[in-house]
Parts: C-alpha cells; sequence; structure tokens
C-alpha cells in the first residue's frame, strides 16, 4: 500500500522543482532525506516537507520505516497569477507568477 503527501499551489515554478524531485526519485526514504537536507536549493525544503509527510503517514499503519522507498515523486504545474507592470508610454508587462503541485507516493520494499 502506497503513502500519499501532496503541497498544492507552492508558489515556486514546476521546473525548478523538477530539478530537486529528480534527484531523489527511487531512493529510499532516509538516503532521500538526507540529499534534500545537503540540496541548496529552495525548493528542496518544500520537497523535504512532502517527503516527511508521507513518511509519517506510513509510521501511523506501522510501516518499517527502514524498508521505505519513494514510488512515485511528481510535479504538475499550478494555475499561474497574472500580474502586470507598468513601463514607459502608458505600456504594460505581463508577469506571470507560476504555482506548482508537488506529490510524492512511498512504499515499503519487499
Amino acid at each position: 500500500m502506497a503513502w500519499r503527501a501532496t503541497h498544492r499551489f507552492a508558489r515556486i515554478a514546476d521546473r525548478k522543482v523538477r530539478l530537486v524531485v529528480d534527484l531523489i526519485r527511487g531512493l529510499p526514504c532516509d538516503e532521500a532525506v538526507e540529499v534534500l537536507r545537503f540540496t541548496h536549493r529552495r525548493a528542496a525544503t518544500m520537497v523535504d516537507r512532502v517527503l516527511k509527510s508521507a513518511m509519517a503517514s506510513a509510521n501511523e499503519q506501522e510501516a518499517p520505516m527502514n524498508k521505505l522507498y519513494i514510488t512515485e515523486a511528481r510535479v504538475d504545474s499550478g494555475p499561474i497569477i497574472k500580474r502586470f507592470r507598468a513601463k514607459d508610454r502608458g505600456r504594460a508587462h505581463s508577469i506571470h507568477k507560476r504555482t506548482s503541485h508537488i506529490s510524492v507516493a512511498v512504499d515499503e520494499r519487499d
């Protein structure tokens, strides 16, 4: 049985989070936590919280913590918040503030 956790509407672009998620996909959970701990990117803290939440859900069902590994780590793009910046001669340039949905699933290895 896989345990899931998600962080929806994270205020960071999905392409930035994918760089971090690619580092941990398929790893054992304890090793993935160590990788995220030493990754110097803002998205690493967000992914770390989601991973620890999925591990806590598995711990509630009394799954062995040393056998957990990441079965699925996915980042989808969320809605784009659109803003405008005033420019010269009455013009306006658009600013796109991107969001993302981070989801992590863990399961125990046989």
